[in-house]
């Protein structure tokens, strides 16, 4: 078996008249933090989307966990079983309760119980430091307490992948600790997780390698100490002095 549990090669994508992506190719190990991070419209939240076929390559291969994600004739729910997604906007069901949002889909997908369901949602709920929070609605919640939930939703599906999309951008700055604690948490734990964001960092104590991606193209990649004591592209250091 490959330690790789995700391989991109030479993907395109196009939307009308722009260039999405252009010929990306990386791989991910498994237990890896890979962070992509980038000028905006740099193609960072469509090449994490292509990883559970949110979105679909115009060209070149993507395999996860064994699965040819790219083949339209591979099973995409059993993918997305193993693949959990944290949005930039949290994506909660208003009208259900932070614990309901938990259990719909383990009992739905998975098959659980309900009392297995509610179990391990109560279970996640402490893990993410919101017990209290389980009777509440989303509307009840702060930005940083809807993401936490968010994160106990995909992890509830018990993923092998975790693919964070931005999941800081929208939130107020006393709330992004809160998230960034969870997500470090999970690192240290061994989960395999593909981050999109500015959060350097989270980057500095969490991942294993850094990408930076501009025009769709990958413009340098390395370990988080190469990145920032030593980036080899003229690129990557002028975009490390804007944002560090």
């Amino acid at each position: 078996m490959s330690d790789n549990i995700i391989e991109i090669r030479n993907v395109y994508k196009n939307f009308k008249h722009v260039q999405a992506l252009v010929d990306v190719s990386l791989d991910v190990a498994r237990g890896e933090v890979l962070l992509i991070f980038g000028p905006s419209g740099g193609g960072k939240s469509t090449l994490l989307r292509t990883i559970n076929r949110l979105e679909t390559v115009d060209h070149g291969t993507i395999v996860v966990d064994g699965i040819e994600v790219t083949n339209p004739h591979s099973d995409i729910d059993k993918l997305r079983e193993e693949v959990g997604m944290v949005f930039q906007l949290f994506n909660l069901f208003p009208h259900l309760t932070a614990l309901q949002n938990i259990t719909l889909a383990q009992e739905k997908v998975r098959k659980r119980s309900r009392s297995e369901a509610i179990e391990v949602g109560l279970d996640l709920l402490k893990r993410v430091g919101l017990p209290e929070k389980a009777d509440s609605f989303p509307g009840q919640l702060s930005g940083g307490q809807k993401q936490r939930i968010a994160i106990a939703r995909a992890l509830a599906m018990n993923p092998k992948i975790m693919l964070f999309d931005e999941p800081t951008s929208a939130l107020d700055p006393e709330m992004i600790k809160e998230v960034l604690d969870v997500m470090l948490d999970l690192a240290r734990e061994g989960m395999t997780m593909v981050v999109v964001s500015h959060e350097m960092g989270f980057a500095r104590a969490a991942a294993d390698r850094m990408v930076l991606l501009e025009a769709g193209s990958v413009v340098e990649e390395g370990p988080p100490e190469q990145i920032f004591m030593a980036p080899r592209e003229e690129r990557t250091k002028k975009f490390l002095a804007h944002i560090l």
